[in-house]
């Protein structure tokens, strides 16, 4: 799957491609046919950077609700000749999400085309795990036959059908399907169901990689082998030297972390630096001045991993360097570091920004030490993030740490949280909006009474209504 474009974060598409809270709010402003058209365009084109992570498709669902939307263009969608030729999740999986939100809403249109698109389209999989959450056994039990068809009754087919049952998500309609009371069914799906236990029986019987007694240098093969494949190991390497290896190995291991090859190196640097070695901040430093990329990562990894107090103290003497050691120190200073610390992690905050902008994978840690260090400067900053980023998670964490360092959080952007897309967002804005606002309390009201909001949420929201509660 391609990156999505994103439209700026002034416009209602862009909005709503990032799963803000303004975007309902201003979609529901909006000329109808220009927010059903910009809401659309985000469940056919999913926007998430990180499909598998980020949520988007209750909020959708909302909206659809609130603007009474037709489904007419997912179901153009779904069934396009595009789902014959691009058969990846990817392109399917948040609108059949969407229909099933809609679904447990009441929406029959919905249900119907995840019915149909569990017997005729290329992504069923998902479509049933859908149906598995909200159809009725009678509307299960006619998908039956429609979907045993996709499987020839050869012996590869029922391998793969033994595969798909062995990794549906939901196994309730593969239950209920053995239990049909049509032969042809129910002895198919038993069969499947059997040949997947036996599948997973082998495959405990048949590990792979390091066994008790190996030596280190055996560890050291193991893991170039996987590297040579593209496979990295070093992380569970590491992991096996901390079982096999002894002090007399010592001078093996660090010899294997200055001039190691690849594979050896990088584990050998994860298991001193887990093991807080004396010697495993030197070994980084050198590691990255003159390590291959993949030594490179592995040994920042490695330190950002560090508990003790020498990796603080160094990582305040680097924070100010001028490459991925330095962005490092930074990231350890916002997890690790103290009050003294937080000019460092503020400077690093803005360089990350300057330098990657709002999507840069480094904000994630530097923005939740600014909240945890209390750094109040660092709230324009914070805000610019929060306003800019494509990823509705580190959105979220740009909140809580709005809501640790900015005063303005709940009269500002911790009322338009209410609304926004990722649970976790929307439950820091329960705790934290002002209820002076008219919205704030209608909005928490309906969150109340919403079956399908998370019980964190609702947690918050109860919370907001208890005895000594402001709520007009």
């Amino acid at each position: 799957m391609f990156d999505p474009v994103i439209a700026p974060s002034g416009t209602l598409l862009g909005l709503l491609q990032r799963g803000r809270g303004d975007g309902t709010l201003h979609a529901l402003t909006a000329p109808r046919a220009e927010a059903l058209a910009a809401l659309n365009h985000c469940v056919l084109r999913d926007p998430r950077h990180d499909w598998q992570v980020e949520n988007r498709s209750l909020y959708y669902a909302r909206l659809y609700l609130d603007l009474n939307g037709e489904l007419d263009a997912v179901e153009a969608h779904l069934f396009a000749a595009e789902d014959v030729l691009d058969t990846e999740e990817s392109r399917t999986g948040l609108a059949l999400a969407v229909l099933g939100h809609l679904a447990s809403y009441g929406r029959r249109d919905a249900l119907e085309l995840l019915r149909r698109y569990a017997a005729h389209g290329s992504n069923w999989a998902w479509a049933l795990d859908e149906l598995a959450l909200r159809d009725d056994d009678a509307g299960l039990r006619a998908l039956a036959a429609p979907v045993l068809a996709r499987f020839t009754t050869d012996a590869e087919g029922e391998a793969e059908l033994a595969a798909a049952v062995r990794d549906a998500f939901e196994p309730r309609p593969w239950r209920l399907w053995a239990e049909d009371p049509r032969p042809s069914v129910a002895t198919r799906v038993r069969a499947a169901q059997e040949a997947g236990c036996f599948d997973r029986w082998q495959r405990q019987m048949r590990p792979t990689g390091p066994r008790p007694g190996w030596s280190v240098r055996a560890v050291f093969e193991w893991a170039q082998q996987g590297m040579e494949r593209g496979a990295a190991l070093h992380v569970p390497a590491a992991r096996c030297l901390a079982a096999v290896a002894g002090p007399e190995d010592r001078p093996e291991i660090l010899q294997a972390a200055r001039t190691g090859i690849d594979g050896a190196r990088c584990t050998a640097l994860r298991y001193l630096a887990g093991s807080d070695d004396p010697g495993a901040l030197d070994l980084i430093e050198a590691a990255v001045a003159d390590g291959t990329t993949a030594v490179v990562e592995a040994a920042v990894d490695a330190f950002e991993r560090m508990r003790g107090v020498a990796a603080v103290d160094r990582a305040r003497g680097w924070a100010q360097r001028p490459d991925v050691l330095g962005a490092a120190a930074g990231r350890m200073l916002a997890c690790r570091g103290g009050a003294r610390d937080r000019d460092l992690v503020l400077a690093a905050l803005r360089e990350a920004v300057r330098g990657e902008g709002p999507d840069a994978a480094t904000l994630w840690t530097l923005v939740d030490g600014a909240g945890r260090l209390g750094i109040a400067c660092a709230a324009p900053v914070l805000r610019h993030v929060y306003r800019e980023t494509a990823s509705s998670h580190l959105r979220g964490r740009a909140a809580r740490a709005l809501a640790a360092t900015d005063p303005s959080f709940a009269t500002g952007f911790a009322v338009e949280c209410l609304w926004d897309c990722e649970e976790t967002t929307r439950e820091i804005a329960a705790r934290h909006a002002e209820t002076g606002d008219t919205r704030v309390v209608e909005r928490l009201r309906r969150l109340a009474a919403d079956p399908a909001e998370e019980d964190e949420v609702q947690t918050a929201v109860r919370s907001r209504f208890g005895p000594d509660a402001t709520l007009g």
